[in-house]
């Protein structure tokens, strides 16, 4: 496991889905369907609904996309006219910031014309080159031209699309070879990630075919006197990763469904996209659903004060009611994880494994607890 990490990824992915979808097998099982049929089938239904799921609501995320692109500059002119000064007063109200320098103190006015003439103590005269001109040195002396004109840069996404590409260009003509690298390195990246997705599938597959006899292994090695508590470890393993698994995936679709209904009910901009990001998030606890939060709201200020308002109270009764009655309901009492172990499960997966590790982090947590709950009951129980 030490040595082989960096592969092993492919086999914990294909752990999980076979995990999520032997229920599902488990159900096609019963009309005498053979498993491996019933996996065929149960893949096909998975796969091609999240397909058409794809289908049906990706020209509307284009749109919204679309949409949010044009109205970048806009959004980044409100910002920086209206909620910066905003946010500047509120903190010099309370001391934070520095106040605004006074007439007396504020510097003095550069001179607007071309040329001004100030004399100097020992009765010469000192000519200061306004706004208006500038003096260039030439081989033939100095020459006097009138200032280029200075204009204000705003924000301007075509313009800068339209520069990365010229620069694109312009570094593909002088790095051939290390472009050639990187589409060869693309290409490979790519490819292997292909690779992967249809070798995880096959991994769960064979998982799900073969998991009686892959229990039958593990539970050989353990000596007959100890496989009722080893049973019971399995079940109590179950139990947790239910919750934390299969539950915290319903949860996230919930989570969609009701962010997707407040959010038009509200007439909040590319409403789609942000129930679609709240979807998405939930499937980090807290952090995800604290990041979800913000560019939801951060749209809402754009339209108004209780706009914004109505969107973070609708996330913030979203998420009392996941937390006080789905988590129950769905979870269930064996998948209670400490929010402290969870924060600290997420903070060391993510550190060492990055978005990964974040996303596996809590089911690993909730495997430790039961192995952890369940020698604590055997060491009582020999007591």
């Amino acid at each position: 496991m030490v040595a082989a990490h960096e592969v092993v990824l492919p086999f914990v992915l294909a752990a999980v889905i076979a995990y999520v979808l032997t229920p599902l097998v488990v159900i096609v099982e019963r009309p005498r369907v053979r498993r491996g049929y019933a996996v065929i089938l149960v893949y096909i239904v998975v796969l091609g609904s999240m397909a058409g799921f794809v289908r049906i609501i990706s020209p509307r995320i284009a749109y919204e996309f679309g949409k949010l692109r044009l109205e970048l500059p806009t959004l980044a002119n409100e910002a920086r006219d209206t909620w910066v000064p905003a946010i500047v007063d509120r903190l010099r109200a309370v001391g934070i910031a520095p106040s605004p320098p006074s007439a007396a103190e504020a510097p003095e006015a550069a001179p607007t014309s071309a040329f001004v003439a100030r004399p100097l103590p020992d009765g010469t005269l000192a000519i200061d080159v306004g706004t208006g001109a500038r003096v260039v040195e030439t081989k033939d002396g100095w020459l006097v031209e009138a200032a280029p004109e200075r204009r204000e840069v705003s924000f301007d996404p075509n313009r800068l699309v339209a520069d990365a590409i010229g620069r694109s260009f312009a570094y593909a003509r002088q790095n051939s070879l290390e472009i050639a690298r990187l589409v060869r390195d693309l290409v490979s990246t790519v490819s292997r990630t292909i690779f992967i997705f249809f070798l995880t599938l096959m991994l769960a597959a064979y998982m799900m075919i073969t998991r009686d006899h892959v229990n039958s292994f593990f539970r050989s090695l353990v000596r007959p006197s100890g496989r009722a508590a080893f049973d019971a470890l399995l079940r109590r393993i179950d139990q947790g990763l239910s919750g934390v698994v299969r539950g915290q995936l319903v949860i996230c679709g919930i989570n969609g469904i009701l962010s997707a209904i407040g959010f038009a009910f509200v007439g909040l901009k590319y409403w789609p996209v942000m129930a679609l990001v709240a979807a998405i998030f939930s499937l980090v606890p807290i952090f995800g659903s604290i990041a979800s939060a913000v560019p939801a709201v951060a749209i809402g200020l754009t339209q108004g004060i209780p706009t914004a308002f109505f969107v973070l109270g609708w996330i913030v009764g979203i998420h009392q009611l996941e937390a006080n009655l789905l988590n129950p309901k769905i979870m269930g009492d064996a998948a209670k994880i400490h929010p402290v172990l969870v924060i600290f499960s997420l903070l060391v997966g993510e550190h060492f494994f990055h978005v990964v590790g974040a996303l596996l982090a809590v089911p690993t947590m909730s495997i430790a607890q039961s192995l952890f709950l369940h020698f604590r009951a055997e060491t009582e129980t020999r007591e």
